[in-house]
């Protein structure tokens, strides 16, 4: 019986449920086959991104529709987005696109009541969210820095032009110009627009933003279409590097946004097969999950790590985490890689994501530790010394950096239930020192201690998402309670399938993907469910 096997029996509550049978096995087959279906990945569309479009784009089919769809998100409050901090970013993006679209007058045959009502509930809200002192501190969300300030110098343009503001908002003319949150300025900003107006390359993780850029994005020096024809994997930055209109318009630029947006609203990032195939199989491998995968998909992921690692997908750089989880993946799969690759990521302390971080990541340093754990384990003997040694320090960094209730948090995930669980996984296989037990046990305390009433757990609600974490983590330790455990189940059963889950990964805007979370879910029910062998990962001819 394989270690994940054992503790999975150890903890099922008795009572809890039938063994899997062809329905929970059935849509693990459609998981796999939806995912290689599909070279581009899913994930939930994004109000920052499709708002940028209509900004950026309104030659794009679908502008129309888009306008439409972002006025349908719009909240109560006036404003778009998720919690807290969580709704400035595409709230300022929203707004600025609408002020745009009235500026223009691309708005279709109807009136524009609409538009300006919700524009006007935009500005109100930016303004009182920036107005605050106490208002939610930003997110670490990628390029916020460059975002947030030209968005508002766009807004704060377009509302001081010689002509005054949109019709329908001219009490907006004489008001005070939108400030910038506290400890954010537009010096980072002037930086990067000072390397695009010199006609010199900006760094490569910069292009998924290339949009912040302004007028200067246009055929930026040194930027070019990769792939299907993105501009950093971003629709948004694509379009900015278009320019107003395409020149070729049968180009692979515009392409790409043709199919992107499919005459609708757009995600973040895409296409992100990598990220998506990496997770998706080491979920369904760390837990047992029988799957056979198609030998094509494998050898795509094998292709994916180069030198330098593996990167999410065309148009951004390779990164530690994407490297480490695909690495992972493959020798779950029985096709080890050699993990010399991660050895430009590490600092001496920990690994970053990419070179030169501002900060550094729970979450990639867990799967890090996965990685080069599994390839000590099972008999690597490449790097052998230097893998050992860095494992161990990875491991204490990890320790270290738990916070004092017992969770963990990162800034790829808005959730501590995700970085808890990635934390808990690793030091549970990979780490035998008593502080890395001593960890484990707290943060299972502190899982157990924050349990929802319902069985669920969550940042602000319960979700099966973040039930799916909890409960993969708890299975992982010695500690589990099944009480806990057989209630989690229960409402993860629930909750699977229905609609509204939030998004709660990072990008410029919160998105979900939506096949990896498809496979926790999964993979925590069949743990919930199954006993006996696990069977491993497989591959078709």
């Amino acid at each position: 019986m394989s270690v994940v096997a054992d503790r999975r029996a150890a903890a099922h509550p008795g009572g809890g449920g039938a063994p899997p049978g062809d329905g929970h096995s059935g849509r693990v087959r459609d998981l796999i086959a939806a995912m290689a279906r599909n070279p581009s990945g899913e994930t939930s569309a994004s109000v920052y991104e499709t708002a940028r479009l209509v900004a950026l784009a309104p030659w794009l089919p679908g502008h129309d529709v888009r306008i439409d769809w972002l006025l349908d998100r719009q909240r109560a409050d006036g404003g778009w987005g998720g919690p807290d901090g969580y709704a400035l970013v595409p709230s300022l993006s929203a707004t600025e696109a609408l002020l745009t679209v009235l500026r223009r007058c691309d708005h279709g045959p109807g009136p524009a009541t609409a538009l300006v009502r919700a524009a006007d509930r935009g500005l109100r809200f930016v303004a009182g969210h920036l107005g605050d002192p106490a208002a939610p501190a930003l997110p670490d969300l990628p390029a916020t820095d460059l975002i947030v300030p030209a968005l508002v110098e766009s807004i704060d343009g377009q509302l001081s032009r010689p002509e005054g503001p949109p019709t329908g908002l001219q009490g907006w003319r004489d008001r005070p110009r939108l400030p910038l949150p506290a400890g954010l300025d537009s010096g980072r900003l002037d930086r990067v627009r000072g390397l695009l107006g010199a006609g010199r390359a900006v760094p490569e993780k910069l292009a998924h933003a290339l949009e912040v850029g302004g007028d200067r994005a246009c055929r930026a020096a040194g930027v070019s279409p990769v792939g299907p024809g993105t501009i950093g994997a971003s629709p948004a930055a694509t379009a900015a590097w278009i320019g107003r209109r395409p020149d070729d318009p049968g180009g692979p630029a515009p392409a790409y946004l043709r199919d992107v947006g499919r005459g609708g609203p757009v995600p973040c990032a895409t296409p992100i097969a990598v990220f998506e195939r990496a997770w998706v199989l080491a979920i369904l491998a760390r837990a047992g999950v029988p799957a056979t995968v198609p030998a094509a998909l494998v050898a795509e992921l094998r292709a994916a790590v180069g030198p330098a690692g593996a990167a999410t997908g065309p148009g951004l750089p390779a990164d530690a985490d994407t490297t480490s989880v695909t690495l992972y993946a493959l020798a779950r799969l029985g096709l080890p890689v050699d993990p010399s690759s991660l050895w430009s990521y590490d600092t001496g302390a920990h690994f970053c994501t990419w070179p030169g971080e501002d900060g550094a990541s729970v979450t990639t340093n867990a799967h890090v530790l996965d990685a080069l754990g599994h390839h000590l384990t099972h008999g690597g003997t490449a790097v052998q010394p230097r893998a050992a040694g860095a494992a161990d320090r990875v491991a204490a960094w990890l320790v270290a950096g738990q916070q004092a209730d017992g969770r963990w948090c990162d800034r790829w995930h808005a959730s501590p239930y995700y970085a808890t669980y990635c934390a808990v996984l690793a030091l549970s296989d990979h780490a035998g020192s008593a502080g890395a037990r001593t960890a484990v046990g707290r943060a299972t305390d502190w899982l157990l201690d924050t349990q929802r009433p319902d069985g669920s757990w969550g940042r602000w609600a319960g979700t099966a998402e973040e039930t799916a974490y909890a409960l993969l983590a708890l299975l992982a330790t010695d500690r589990s309670s099944e009480a806990a455990v057989a209630a989690g189940r229960h409402r993860l059963s629930e909750l699977d399938g229905r609609d509204g889950e939030p998004a709660l990964w990072h990008d410029k805007d919160l998105y979900r993907p939506t096949l990896i979370v498809r496979a926790a879910v999964l993979a925590a029910l069949w743990t919930g469910d199954a006993t006996g062998d696990a069977a491993p990962l497989g591959t078709l001819p």
